[in-house]
């Protein structure tokens, strides 16, 4: 049954949270044991109970269940938001996201040891030189951007994962590649996730209904719109390059025809030769 007018456009507005909440709470699920621990270091940070010891524990816990949770978690999530910037809404979220977290574990598991590893080098990195090194803070501002270029570049990251059949060589080799190459998207991308998380900061309920969704959504619609505009570019490449072929035949073909037309005179002057 179809709904016209403002029934039926509450009722899309309605479908729509719901996919969305539906689809956060299973991120959130599957990223429980990682979500554990980050809220305990984030009561502690706000109520300034526990020491350093207890603090390095809790970061040593997020750091090793990450990879084997998050990670393939934010995955599955952007295999289903990847079908709604497609156009295809109509897709059954629980089964499109266990899908995705299934083909999709093995890569993004592998991806999430490496961008852990790299992200708590900076950490430290930014640190030291941020509070132990302050002659040297212009390195620890450095690493803070690379941490941030990261962080984006990991978007690229799950929705190349999800869009492409590729190896997990070149998924992580044209994640950073398409991270520096289009600094526009890059910046965009960074300004919508920095406008959620703020809210999120503001309404922390949020973060369990539809944050990460969104940011998901909007890192993967700059992803598939830079997509589209490098698709576009190739084609008109392909069809410039047919041109140029096309071209150089009908060239070929001019040169061979007058070739015949000087042989055709050539024939005609032995035979006058010949009749006199």
């Amino acid at each position: 049954m179809e709904f016209k007018g403002a029934m039926g456009g509450l009722y899309r507005i309605t479908e729509w949270i719901t996919r969305i909440a539906a689809s956060n709470i299973l991120w959130a699920l599957c990223s429980a044991p990682f979500l554990f621990f980050g809220v305990m270091k984030m009561i502690m940070l706000g109520t300034s109970a526990g020491g350093v010891n207890e603090q390095l524990t809790l970061n040593w816990a997020m750091g090793i269940l990450a990879p084997f949770t998050v990670f393939p978690a934010s995955a599955a999530l952007f295999t289903v938001v990847r079908k709604w910037v497609m156009g295809n809404t109509d897709v059954g979220t629980f089964r499109t996201f266990f899908q995705g977290y299934k083909e999709n574990y093995l890569k993004s598991m592998l991806g999430g040891v490496i961008y852990t590893l790299m992200f708590v080098i900076m950490y430290v990195d930014v640190t030291v030189y941020m509070t132990q090194m302050p002659n040297f803070r212009i390195v620890g501002i450095l690493m803070l951007v690379l941490m941030i270029i990261l962080s984006v570049s990991m978007f690229n990251f799950f929705s190349i994962v999800v869009h492409y059949q590729m190896s997990f060589k070149q998924v992580m080799t044209n994640s950073f590649l398409l991270t520096i190459a289009r600094p526009i998207r890059v910046f965009s991308t960074l300004i919508a996730a920095a406008v959620l998380v703020y809210i999120g900061l503001r309404y922390p309920a949020l973060y369990f209904i539809c944050i990460p969704t969104l940011i998901a959504m909007a890192a993967f619609f700059n992803f598939y719109a830079t997509y589209n505009k490098l698709q576009l570019q190739v084609e008109q490449k392909k069809l410039k390059e047919e041109e140029e072929r096309e071209a150089a035949l009908n060239n070929q073909d001019d040169d061979d025809d007058d070739e015949d037309d000087d042989d055709y005179e050539v024939d005609v002057e032995n035979k006058d030769l010949k009749r006199s």
